[in-house]
């Protein structure tokens, strides 16, 4: 049986090297190659959310939310010159999703980029997960525009037609993928399932590759928790700051000699308590980081399935070739190697004549020959899905690598400058103390 793959694994998740050399302020994912061609001919942005309200496919009220796609030309404006007029379009959610649909579809070998999540989970108790939630609608905005920047600065998906039509086709977009007859192509998960089980001699590498988004998935949804468990904490420090505040400030109002010290101290705990919400909210910044690879690991478990797919496709058109193989065999000499139909029909009706044998016997060997030609084009498309996939693999790694190492290293650096304000906090409120 051909196989299509070599054995080689696949790397450990976190081999992270983190140095405090890293830029402090990287509240936006900033992951984009350098050369991409459709980012050095053009900016693209998602400036803006707008609510709205209309009639659904059943004719039903719904409020949704639409976004505000900027692209202007990258080209560089005289000192002095005027930037040119950006266009602009807007996009629904779900229109996100329909291009998303299409490129897995389209280039089943690449990693797609994921869009940030519909509605919010992963949510610490005192964060709202209203998907209309202007918070959550700001957050979402800004992972729409890294997946629009993800996908143009991919060497293969930036060239992609349909995708410039996204960007500059606001009425005629949707009408043109779908002429592409992209969903005829796509796969069933019950398709999938079969061939996960079915698949006799599976590539070691996508075997691994498969462990290897499982536990990505595994340490990404861990850290989160852990993430929603630390920032409830650190809401409950913070407003026991408020509680200082308003006990010495209830406090200056009877101790009169130290009234002065005791309102200070008490304003400080107070600037300090109200901080809070504004920290919350750049940490969020940070959960959507990570969650974007939570979502990740779903983009490579569908390169897996796709290419277990093509092996299990590859298997049956090999296992149909020996099967020809076997029966022109048997017929050219005349010997049965296992029971069958036909073995049983010559043998209580008589065997078949000379001409028959030779026109049964021709008929094997061109569709013994159309089964060497299917199976050579199989192969060689397992063959190029498995290396145009691995380079693929390749470059996600080093995206997956440099950008958890940024985010948990400004998140390292973001709980310090936390933890240095409330060293502050507490020094100022004991000077206070100390002139009373």
């Amino acid at each position: 049986m051909a196989d299509c793959g070599s054995n080689e694994e696949v790397a450990v998740i976190f081999n992270t090297d983190i140095t405090s050399t890293e830029s402090e302020n990287n509240l936006i994912n900033t992951m984009v190659e350098i050369g991409a061609t459709l980012l050095r001919k053009m900016e693209i942005n998602v400036t803006e959310a707008e609510k709205r309200t209309g009639k659904n496919t059943v004719n039903m009220q719904e409020t949704y939310t639409v976004y505000l796609i900027e692209t202007r030309s990258a080209e560089t404006v005289p000192e002095g010159g005027t930037p040119t007029t950006p266009d602009t379009l807007w996009r629904r959610y779900s229109e996100f999703e329909l291009l998303r649909t299409y490129l897995l579809v389209t280039y089943p070998y690449i990693i797609i980029p994921p869009l940030p999540e519909k509605r919010a989970e992963f949510v610490w108790h005192k964060m709202s997960a209203d998907n209309l939630d202007p918070d959550f609608v700001e957050r979402r905005r800004v992972g729409l525009e890294n997946f629009l920047l993800r996908v143009a600065s991919h060497p293969v998906l930036s060239n992609d037609k349909i995708f410039f039509l996204f960007l500059t086709e606001e009425k005629e977009w949707r009408e043109v993928v779908l002429e592409t007859g992209f969903q005829d192509k796509v796969d069933s998960r019950l398709k999938s399932l079969s061939a996960m089980f079915r698949v006799k001699n599976p590539d070691k590498r996508f075997t691994a590759l498969k462990h290897y988004s499982d536990e990505l998935n595994s340490v990404i949804s861990q850290l989160l928790r852990v993430r929603a468990k630390v920032a409830d904490r650190l809401y409950g420090v913070y407003k026991v700051h408020g509680n200082y505040g308003r006990v010495f400030s209830e406090w200056s109002a009877i101790e009169k000699e130290m009234g002065d010290g005791l309102q200070s101290a008490g304003h400080h705990m107070d600037t300090f308590a109200a901080s809070i919400d504004d920290i919350l909210e750049e940490e969020e910044h940070y959960a959507d980081q990570l969650k974007e690879y939570l979502f990740y690991a779903e983009a490579v478990r569908s390169v897996c399935r796709k290419h277990e797919l093509i092996q299990y496709e590859l298997e049956m058109v090999a296992q149909d070739l020996v099967s020809k193989k076997q029966q022109k065999e048997e017929l050219a000499t005349g010997t049965v190697r296992v029971f069958s139909l036909k073995g049983m029909t010559s043998k209580l009706f008589g065997q078949e004549s000379q001409e028959q044998r030779e026109s049964r016997l021709a008929a094997l060997e061109q569709s013994t020959r159309e089964g060497e030609e299917t199976l050579k084009e199989r192969n060689t498309e397992c063959q190029e899905f498995v290396r145009t996939a691995w380079e693929d693999i390749g470059r996600f790694k080093e995206q997956k690598d440099r950008d958890l190492r940024e985010a948990l290293i400004s998140y390292a650096i973001m709980q310090i400058s936390m933890c240095k304000k409330g060293i502050q906090v507490w020094s100022n409120a004991k000077e206070c103390f100390n002139k009373m």
